[in-house]
């Protein structure tokens, strides 16, 4: 299987640093966020990923640089210091499976469906393919192999979406799942005004698994709310004319999309996936 992974995005928030580099290449410890959403794609048994980079800056060389430059010159260095053991990094990189990097159409309307448009050719042939938001990240198990076993059980679903139950203080940030009667998707309310326009408690976010259908509906022509191309837009027309799967996430789903959010990201992930967790606890209870 294929997959798209989307940073095709400003990111005004983070300015002053994104003006230079993609906000997927923040790091979350010591690897950029993007790697983590490749790597939770790697686990998953897909052998292609395509990253969708922001037009008209340097993000796809950035992005070319750090999944494919050998940097022979950094590996000759460490092993003259006999330091050779600390390219492992590196290397693992250089091993993921195949990777390529293009821009999104700058032709195509603002929006998060426009990245996934952006790919179309790489992926219209497919049975079905994964697409993740480079802003959304998993703790634990991926949702990328939870779509996947998803869909193997049932191969006539028009899509698998991943959700997470959200406490009610945060409904009206997300996109809140409404559901059929047999338990499939019927459509996904955007940030609820009030948590009486919810649903349901469960939130979708960044992780889809979509069959090429979605192109029938994902079109420049089918703007949304605020004039944007909106993938799950696209994804409730697919809920009309068959069953969309909803697959709860086995990890936990946090999101990097501000500096806020980003910090409490990184800092769950530190005490999570590091060796220096109990020195961080220990300074954070100092402070």
């Amino acid at each position: 299987m294929k997959a798209i992974i989307t940073d095709a995005g400003f990111a005004s928030r983070y300015l002053p640093i994104t003006k230079t580099i993609p906000k997927a290449m923040i790091p979350i410890g010591a690897k950029p966020v993007m790697q983590l959403c490749v790597e939770e794609c790697v686990e998953a048994g897909i052998d292609e990923i395509i990253i969708v980079a922001t037009p008209n800056t340097k993000s796809k060389e950035i992005y070319e640089d750090y999944f494919h430059n050998p940097s022979e010159n950094v590996k000759a260095l460490l092993e003259k210091q006999g330091k050779s053991e600390r390219f492992k990094p590196v290397e693992e990189v250089l091993n993921f499976p195949k990777i390529t990097v293009i821009e999104q159409d700058p032709s195509l309307p603002y929006g998060n469906g426009s990245p996934i448009v952006s790919a179309k050719k790489f992926v219209e042939n497919e049975e079905s393919f994964v697409v993740l938001y480079s802003d959304d990240l998993i703790l634990g198990e991926g949702d990328v192999k939870t779509l996947i076993e998803k869909h193997k059980e049932h191969p006539q679903a028009k899509a698998v979406i991943a959700t997470q139950e959200m406490p009610e203080a945060v409904w009206h940030k997300f996109g809140m799942v409404a559901l059929k009667e047999n338990g499939t998707l019927s459509h996904i309310v955007e940030k609820p005004k009030t948590p009486d326009l919810s649903p349901s408690n469960l939130t979708s976010y960044g992780r889809y698994l979509l069959t090429p259908e979605v192109f029938d509906y994902l079109v420049p022509s089918n703007t949304g709310l605020d004039g944007e191309l909106w993938t799950v837009d696209a994804i409730t027309k697919l809920a009309e004319h068959g069953d969309v799967l909803v697959a709860h996430s086995k990890g936990k789903w946090i999101t990097t999309g501000d500096p806020k959010n980003y910090f409490m990201a990184h800092l769950e992930y530190v005490m999570s996936h590091t060796d220096y967790a109990e020195d961080v606890k220990k300074f954070i209870e100092g402070v």
